[in-house]
């Protein structure tokens, strides 16, 4: 688990190619890897990924299909900067909110505009993923914790002041970026909870849907 408070940014090193997946080498920068052992995770724009062997100034780690398929790690190259934070430990401040490094899928960044000191972001999220999307809600943001502004349809805004800017990945943004996407974990589970004794079947996999919300009375007409 993570909090979604970056740490450091660190630098792809390497990207290869391994029998179908990848293997990716991550520079640190400033992050600390003296209480890092193999097999520890780090998240990284997002993605956990396990660390599979320490050189010295960074981290390798193993990518599946699975996470080529879903994150915007297929994208990546040699040279490009990425969000990195430590898992939690039962000491750690939980400055953001509860992030599991389990991306939900890949979104985009539509614009971006100064406000005040601060810049405004407008996103657009995979339609699957905008149930979970809530006013004042929690959303990470390739691995960063963040607060939406606002809800239209499957696009939210940010507003990202200066420190964010300067501290992640996300002054680098502009129309176009694709990002990875974690919806926020109660959201999930409330959803999976609301199916109760359906959440057995497989019908279930789609989740709630409008027809599910009419039979449970939740959807009257006016």
């Amino acid at each position: 688990m993570f909090t979604g408070i970056i740490e450091a940014l660190g630098e792809i090193r390497a990207l290869e190619p391994k029998g179908g997946d990848l293997r990716v080498r991550v520079a640190t920068g400033g992050l600390g890897l003296g209480d890092v052992q193999l097999g520890d995770s780090i998240a990284t724009n997002g993605v956990c990924l396990t660390v599979v062997s320490l050189p010295g100034d960074g981290y390798w780690a193993d990518v599946s299909v699975e996470t080529l398929d879903n994150t915007t790690l297929r994208q990546w190259s040699v040279g490009q900067p990425v969000n990195l934070e430590k898992a939690l430990t039962p000491t750690t401040r939980l400055g953001g909110h509860l992030v599991s490094g389990h991306v939900d899928g890949v979104g985009e960044v539509l614009s971006r505009h100064s406000d005040g000191r601060s810049e405004r972001f407008r996103l657009r999220a995979p339609k699957a993923l905008a149930k979970y999307i809530a006013h004042k809600g929690s959303i990470t943001v390739d691995g960063t914790s963040l607060t939406v502004n606002a809800v239209d349809g499957d696009e939210f805004e940010l507003n990202i002041v200066p420190h964010t800017l300067e501290k992640t990945v996300m002054g680098t943004y502009k129309a176009g970026t694709q990002v990875n996407l974690e919806v926020d974990l109660l959201a999930r589970y409330l959803e999976r909870l609301l199916l109760g004794d359906k959440a057995a079947e497989p019908s279930a996999a789609g989740g709630i849907s409008m027809s599910f919300l009419a039979e449970h009375g939740f959807n009257r007409g006016q």
